[in-house]
């Protein structure tokens, strides 16, 4: 099987005779699931400590991340002279994590013969507040700076981006009424000007902008990838750009950082690129290996990312400046979904 997952866990886990039921049940559990939908607590009670230690929490500033090894969340001072020795662990097990605002996002697989994702939101003690039943695996998950706009992305079928016939499900929850959107599918779609419609769209990489209403994410349809500006509040969304796959908006949220596919080579075909919103001008940025990730800004001139990790490791966390110049530096060793946690209040 080949995938292009950066933590391969999740789809390490999938067999053929997985995936083939997997993709029968997102047809049938799936089907007309694409209006809003009110949230509900999950099966455990509400303000459960989401099984790290208890003195475990969103504290900055800090560079969170999921610790390989364990497949529990950790975090170390947001210090380039940071390392293991400086790690502090004991966080909840996510496949995924992201965090932001006292909120966090725990996406957790569940495996089996329908395999399914947990998506498991948390208070700033890192307490379950609700958590929501996805069949799926894990792959992307994002929360806004406010930590009141969270969303997510499974894979519905398929275990890659780069696989042929793949289908993801991107949610949306909005921590302020409840209300969640199960699919972006149904959003109305402008591309050139134009209403677009087509039944092979998919959404993913979600990234919200500081008013939570305004987000970027990827657009796939007819083979191409598409840059797209949505907005919760009048429910639309245009195409900014062709050949933007997971943006990443800045934390002035002026630029997004995302991956570019730049060869048709299924083993390394992006390279991580900053696009300027104001001017619409790409950068390339010193990074050059192939990374399969939605990156995060550790500030306004840095960017975090996975890669597959050495020796024996699943996976690193390394940084880059974010204006093209410089050169990666390995930040975390063994480690996947880094956020930065500027204080308890917040992150990017």
């Amino acid at each position: 099987m080949t995938t292009q997952l950066t933590d391969p866990a999740p789809a390490r886990r999938l067999g053929t005779r997985a995936r083939t039921a997997l993709t029968v049940a997102a047809v049938v559990l799936l089907a007309g699931s694409t209006a809003g939908y009110a949230l509900h607590a999950g099966n455990r009670a509400a303000g459960q400590q989401a099984g790290g230690d208890a003195s475990f929490a969103l504290a900055g500033p800090a560079l969170y991340f999921r610790d390989s090894a364990t497949g529990r969340v950790a975090h170390q001072p947001l210090t380039p002279t940071a390392g293991a020795a400086d790690r502090t662990t004991g966080g909840p097990a996510c496949d995924r994590f992201h965090a932001a605002g006292g909120t966090a996002l725990c996406l957790r697989a569940e495996p089996g013969v329908l395999p399914k994702t947990y998506a498991v939101v948390l208070d700033r003690e890192l307490r379950e507040v609700s958590r929501t039943i996805v069949p799926g695996v894990p792959t992307r998950a994002r929360v806004s700076a406010s930590g009141q706009m969270l969303a997510w992305t499974v894979f519905a079928t398929g275990d890659s981006y780069s696989a042929t016939g793949f289908s993801t499900r991107t949610a949306v929850l909005d921590r302020r009424t409840g209300y969640l959107v199960k699919s972006l599918e149904e959003i109305p779609l402008t591309m050139d000007g134009v209403r677009y419609h087509s039944p092979d769209v998919n959404y993913w990489g979600v990234s919200f902008a500081r008013d939570d209403s305004r987000f970027y994410a990827t657009v796939s349809t007819k083979g191409r990838t598409y840059l797209v500006e949505g907005n919760m509040s009048d429910w639309s969304a245009r195409t900014l750009r062709e050949n933007v796959e997971c943006p990443s908006l800045s934390p002035d949220n002026t630029r997004v950082a995302f991956k570019k596919k730049v060869s048709d080579d299924p083993a390394a075909p992006w390279r991580l690129y900053v696009l300027d919103l104001r001017t619409m001008v790409e950068t390339p940025l010193a990074e050059t290996r192939n990374v399969d990730d939605q990156a995060a800004w550790t500030d306004d001139g840095t960017v975090a990312y996975a890669l597959p990790g050495a020796d024996g490791r699943a996976s690193d966390v390394w940084t880059v400046p974010a204006d093209g110049t410089g050169a990666p530096r390995l930040s975390v060793a063994g480690g996947s979904s880094p956020v930065a946690v500027a204080d308890t209040a917040g992150a990017q």
